[in-house]
């Protein structure tokens, strides 16, 4: 499956049905009165968050939406029927953002989440609603009212609880690989993750969801490489891991790259708490790995991590590090002694491809 974070939709409620113009007709009644029934609400647009998607590919295909019509009212005061609504299902992490992008509509965070976007017009009255002492046969009746139409983006921001960033084979898909059951790209070239890539972390008797996003270069923030569109997704991570390559030329200025393009994307990550780590140990002796790893912390790294995402070496201790961000809860753990499942056929499949 392809991953598509972000789409652009026309929405259109459905209008409310007319009323109806009639009179009563029965034998040995010679002036019957009106009985135009009133028309059926149109349909509502309804949004629902929903388990087990996690890309917006659906929308490349399927760009317009329209709520059906109410009914029309009918003879003997029957009301039209009211139109169904048209529900659309978008993953959790979903936004609905304005045309012009400047205002979030609807923010999706929990599974079952519902919002009505459109209403539906209201039905016209029908002729029987008119009767009054002095106008006994009215003629008159209401259309429905129309619907309501716009155009909106959907954007997808993945839910994570933990974001992997770094300049371009940093190694952070074999990292993602080594510590969850994701399966990401690997290659000894730059860009290997195009898009961004979830994998869940059983760490301790503790679960979280960790996403990989394809690599920063410098001026990301202008769109240079991929750009920094990505960035998104890791927006609501509780803590970030920056991964830095030992064997790169500049490691002080491999932090400060990425720092910089934070800084300039906005959006609070660039005050996110960072765990930074110097990878690819495996790759450099013991005295190169405590040289860096001095020079990143005299450059500002609180603490630096020397792991191989290769080997395994370090990553223990990093993601207890990791542990002390999330929130408090097992969740292996159930009400009394009983324990879930956790085999692998258990697990969710959080790939967005």
């Amino acid at each position: 499956m392809h991953f598509l974070d972000q789409a652009k939709i026309y929405l259109k409620s459905g209008a409310g049905g007319p009323g109806a113009v009639s009179f009563r007709r029965e034998k040995y009644v010679e002036h019957g009165g009106p009985d135009g029934g009133n028309g059926g609400k149109g349909g509502d647009i309804v949004f629902e968050a929903v388990a087990g998607l996690n890309t917006l590919i659906d929308f490349r295909y399927a760009q317009h939406f329209k709520a059906a019509r109410g009914a029309h009212g009918m003879g003997k005061d029957r009301t039209g029927a009211g139109a169904p609504d048209l529900e659309i299902q978008v993953p959790v992490g979903t936004q609905i953002l304005s045309e012009d992008k400047e205002d979030v509509l609807a923010d999706f965070t929990e599974v079952g989440q519902r919002v009505v976007l459109l209403e539906g017009g209201i039905g016209g009255r029908g002729n029987a609603s008119y009767k009054t002492s002095t106008n006994r046969a009215p003629r008159q009746h209401q259309q429905g009212m129309p619907g309501e139409e716009m155009w909106v983006w959907l954007r997808l921001k993945l839910l994570a609880d933990v974001g992997l960033l770094g300049l371009p084979n940093a190694g952070k898909s074999t990292f993602i690989n080594q510590v969850s059951n994701a399966q990401a790209k690997v290659g000894d070239y730059a860009f290997t993750t195009l898009v961004p890539k979830l994998g869940v972390v059983r760490h301790k008797n503790r679960e979280f969801v960790i996403a990989d996003i394809p690599g920063l270069i410098e001026g990301a923030a202008e769109g240079a490489g991929i750009g920094d569109r990505f960035l998104g997704h890791i927006e609501r991570c509780r803590v970030l891991i920056h991964l830095i390559d030992i064997a790169g030329a500049d490691p002080v200025g491999a932090m400060r790259i990425v720092e910089g393009e934070l800084e300039a994307y906005g959006a609070g990550l660039a005050d996110k708490p960072r765990l930074v780590a110097l990878n690819k140990l495996d790759l450099a002796d013991e005295e190169l790995g405590e040289g860096f790893a001095a020079e990143l912390e005299a450059a500002g790294a609180a603490e630096v991590f020397r792991i191989s995402g290769a080997t395994g070496e370090g990553v223990e201790r990093l993601l207890d590090a990791v542990l002390g961000y999330l929130p408090d809860r097992t969740t292996t753990e159930t009400k009394g002694s009983e324990v879930e499942d956790e085999s692998d056929s258990a697990r969710p499949d959080w790939s967005p491809f």
